[in-house]
């Protein structure tokens, strides 16, 4: 039985934060405001795994007035759901993801992010997939006021 999951996540850009996306850091002179480190990738895959299993948003999970998990990884919000996902008998088949940012270019970190989260998922890196585009200079994206992700992830049940 497969099952299909989507998701898109956004944050705001801000000064005085590092630039958390696909669980590396990218040299930017910004990075994303959020409860956790803001990286809007892993939300939106964490997110859309969730969907597939027919599960609530990420917020139920990791709640933004949580002092607990104020500053949280979000490397471990993706272990945590990984986590839910195999004790549900579901693996992941393939997971597209987009990046939509004006700037940072991100084409010379994609492989590092697909290595870092094919090594915490324990997939191939070949059944994730990272791609990015700009905002050609439109709305909050094209002013560099924000980043959005969105992701596609494909489930088995085992």
């Amino acid at each position: 039985m497969y099952r299909i999951g989507q998701s898109t996540d956004i944050h705001p850009l801000v000064k005085n934060r590092k630039l958390i996306l696909g669980g590396i850091e990218i040299p930017y002179k910004k990075g994303l405001l959020g409860h956790s480190d803001g990286d809007a990738l892993i939300h939106a895959i964490a997110e859309a795994i969730l969907g597939a299993m027919g599960c609530y948003d990420l917020g139920h999970y990791f709640k933004d007035n949580d002092a607990s998990i104020k500053g949280i990884s979000s490397k471990i919000i993706l272990e945590k759901v990984n986590k839910m996902m195999l004790d549900n008998n579901y693996n992941i088949v393939n997971i597209d993801s987009l990046v939509i940012l004006e700037e940072p270019k991100l084409f010379d970190y994609i492989d590092n992010m697909r290595k870092c989260l094919a090594n915490i998922l324990n997939i191939k890196i070949e059944d994730i997939n990272i791609k990015a585009t700009r905002g050609e200079k439109l709305g909050f994206i094209g002013h560099k006021k924000g980043i959005m992700a969105q992701a596609i992830v494909l489930l088995n049940k085992k």
